[in-house]
């Protein structure tokens, strides 16, 4: 993980990642992604046993992030992330970011946010467009009860955007000059402008 979001050709189309981007920084993402991950995952159980063992409730998000390479050998090598979270002030703006977080899980009403990065070794072999169809047809769709997807990827990188295109998004807006960044070590730079995507559940199965 250091050594992906440490690449000059990942960490500035990531706004939220400090650079340097060093180990203690990945043990706090680590740690705090595994404490989401087993939370979703006492919501499953606990939904199930609460419906008599016949019926997966719906949860507030997916406990698998990381995308791996299995070599020959079996090993298992990290080469980046896909999450879905609730949509936040970046994608829906801050009051209705406010609003999307009061509401109940499963709740079509809701609108989710995908963020994803990908090692530059794996880049243009389709891995990200699978791994987002994946979580999104295999995972939120039936488990979170998603409707409605936004994500934010920088002004010029094609290909995020490319990726989300192949699934259905369709690009909305150009935010010009929208984002500040506060990252560790990269307070102070100039702001970045986004494009916004959206994808909608009723318009992909029209």
């Amino acid at each position: 993980m250091v050594e992906q979001l440490s690449d000059s050709r990942v960490w500035p189309k990531l706004a939220s990642v400090p650079h340097p981007y060093l180990p203690r920084h990945a043990e706090v993402w680590v740690g705090r992604v595994k404490e989401a991950s087993d939370n979703i995952l006492r919501e499953l159980e606990e939904g199930f046993q609460n419906r008599g063992g016949t019926a997966l409730p719906f949860v507030g998000g997916c406990p698998v992030h990381s995308l791996r390479e299995v070599k020959e050998d079996g090993e298992e090598v990290f080469i980046g992330d896909c999450s879905i979270v609730r949509g936040r002030h970046l994608e829906i703006g801050e009051e209705a970011a406010k609003v999307n977080a009061e509401k109940q899980v499963g709740d079509p009403e809701i609108i989710w946010a995908i963020g994803d990065y990908l090692a530059p070794s794996h880049h243009g072999k389709g891995i990200m467009t699978a791994a987002v169809r994946t979580i999104i047809q295999d995972w939120a769709i039936p488990r979170m009860n998603v409707h409605r997807i936004r994500v934010s990827t920088c002004k010029g990188n094609i290909g995020s955007v490319r990726v989300f295109e192949k699934n259905g998004f369709r690009l909305i807006e150009t935010k010009e000059d929208f984002l500040t960044i506060t990252a560790e070590g990269r307070e102070g730079g100039p702001p970045i402008s986004l494009h916004s995507l959206e994808w909608c559940r009723e318009k992909i199965l029209d």
